[in-house]
């Protein structure tokens, strides 16, 4: 956010801060969370460079349709380590998913 605006804001009554603030998370509460959501982001795109609907990689991985949409979402229902089986189910490799965590 410009920092004009935030100012503005601000000035006008409101609590301008992260995501992170307003739910008063740990920073480790906080690093889990972007770690899950960049395995589900890299769980979409692998699909779509593999040319997977949702349908067919759910079928790989002997799972349905709505799982991986959820997997695709970061879902809190989906654990973390069925999006890791399921990036190496697409060919992802150690390497690779250390580069998805670390990034933030």
């Amino acid at each position: 956010m410009k920092h004009a605006k935030r100012k503005k804001l601000e000035a006008k009554g409101w609590k301008v801060g992260t995501a992170a603030d307003f739910l008063g998370l740990s920073p480790e509460e906080e690093a889990f969370i972007e770690m899950k959501l960049s395995l589900s982001k890299s769980l979409r795109e692998m699909r779509r460079r593999k040319h997977l609907s949702q349908i067919e990689f759910a079928k790989l991985i002997k799972s349905s349709q709505s799982r991986v949409a959820k997997m695709e979402a970061g879902e809190a229902s989906v654990s973390i380590d069925l999006l890791i089986k399921s990036l190496l189910a697409l060919g992802a490799s150690q390497k690779d998913l250390a580069k998805v965590i670390s990034t933030k």
